[in-house]
């Protein structure tokens, strides 16, 4: 359990120091890999290289946002609260890697601090990732309301309803071709 208001005010309070640019091939400020490492130590886990070698930005293009929303998320990481609840060396990577990878393609990192619903989203998204939900709140009603905000699944959303249009058009456009193909026997027969 988890205190959602604390945790999105600690956001919205996110320190100058964790907005700078993150080191891409060579250029930027922060070298994310440290700083995934230090907050990893504070909860006591151990980071080898492979798991570092992850928070090495080569391409800004590519990287940047992603290494931008990684040092956001080791602020928010290094809340005490979140510290007490003791999750699993697994669950921290995961949170910081794949969930950094993951929102940065639909948000930019810097949205996550300065936008109230996307600082939820984000809070939300690492207790999902860690095992943990909101005070006073049910798995169920945790995960409704991740849902109801999360650019992911609208994301996810909007893209299965692009196929399923897509395919509708197909539907649409074979059974008008076989219909003009019917029409035209028909005249041919006639």
């Amino acid at each position: 359990m988890a205190d959602l208001a604390a945790l999105t005010r600690r956001l919205a309070e996110t320190p100058q120091e964790f907005l700078a640019e993150p080191r891409v091939a060579g250029h930027g400020e922060v070298a994310v890999a440290a700083l995934v490492n230090d907050v990893l130590r504070v909860y006591g886990a151990h980071a080898g290289a492979a798991v570092l070698a992850e928070f090495e930005g080569v391409d800004a293009r590519l990287d940047r946002n992603r290494l931008a929303l990684a040092m956001i998320m080791a602020w928010l990481l290094a809340d005490e609260a979140l510290r007490a609840a003791r999750p699993a060396q697994d669950d921290l990577v995961a949170a910081l890697s794949g969930l950094a990878r993951e929102l940065a393609v639909v948000t930019r990192a810097h949205a996550f601090v300065h936008d109230a619903e996307r600082r939820e989203e984000l809070v939300r998204s690492v207790l999902a990732r860690l095992g943990l939900r909101p005070q006073g709140e049910t798995e169920a009603q945790a995960a409704d309301r991740l849902s109801a905000i999360s650019a992911l699944q609208r994301r996810a959303l909007l893209d299965a309803s692009r196929k399923a249009e897509a395919r509708a058009r197909k539907v649409r456009e074979a059974l008008a071709r076989k219909l003009a193909e019917e029409s035209a026997d028909k005249w041919t027969r006639e």
